[in-house]
């Protein structure tokens, strides 16, 4: 398990030089672990193949178009729940202070809700924690595997992939509400530009005396569930 989420974190990154370079020894490297099973080296495989037969320029095009022009594709997972609401700050302070309490340091370039820094993340914890984490994120990456699906893209085998590792089926409910929410055209750059004009989430500092942890982590998680005017909405997230 934890060599595959590692993998997968390796392979949502944004292409590089190396990463395409080096896919063929990550296939190998899948291939012979008998803890991840075919199904997982299947899907996996497949997306390193096709890592491997691009040209550079054109991976890094695909994946900008893919992932960070498009809002409901967003590999950042509090995007999914809180968009730039303030309660999305909230959420990063308690994400990052769960990879502190672990001793896990992050990239400063990275938000820590940054879904390949998270299964890098998991990928360092016990089975019991990772299993608790995926089941939280499940609808969330559920959602966007099956809208990567629809685009007939080979990164939804990522997707497929960790559904398969997660023991977990993702809550029905929410994800029915993130996949019945409307996609964002990649193409309309305007539409883009007016969505990306939101205020700059921060995060760090202060933090609140609320407890972190994942427990608290499931409940942003589930934020997208909650109706305006829903009396859960008065407890701070």
């Amino acid at each position: 398990m934890h060599k595959a989420l590692k993998a997968i974190s390796l392979l949502l990154s944004y292409p590089t030089e190396e990463l395409i370079a080096g896919a063929p020894e990550l296939k190998t490297a899948l291939d012979a672990d008998d803890a991840i099973s075919r199904e997982v080296r299947l899907l996996l495989g497949r997306l390193i193949d096709d890592l491997a037969g691009q040209d550079l320029y054109d991976a890094q095009e695909r994946y900008v178009y893919l992932f960070d022009r498009s809002r409901s594709l967003s590999l950042n997972l509090f995007e999914h729940v809180h968009g730039e609401s303030r309660d999305r700050g909230q959420a990063m302070v308690d994400l990052k202070t769960m990879y502190e309490d672990q001793g896990f340091e992050i990239d400063a370039k990275e938000l820590p809700d940054y879904l390949p820094l998270f299964l890098e993340f998991l990928a360092t914890l016990t089975t019991e924690e990772v299993d608790d984490l995926l089941a939280q994120t499940g609808h969330i990456t559920a959602a966007i595997g099956e809208r990567l699906r629809k685009r007939e893209s080979v990164y939804s085998n990522a997707f497929a992939a960790l559904g398969l590792i997660s023991k977990a089926k993702p809550d029905q409910k929410l994800l029915k509400e993130l996949l019945d929410g409307a996609e964002d055209d990649p193409n309309d750059l305007e539409a883009m530009d007016r969505i990306w004009e939101d205020e700059v989430v921060t995060f760090g500092g202060n933090a609140g005396d609320n407890s972190c942890g994942p427990d608290r982590l499931r409940t942003q998680m589930r934020a997208a569930a909650r109706k305006p005017n829903d009396p859960l909405n008065t407890i701070p997230v």
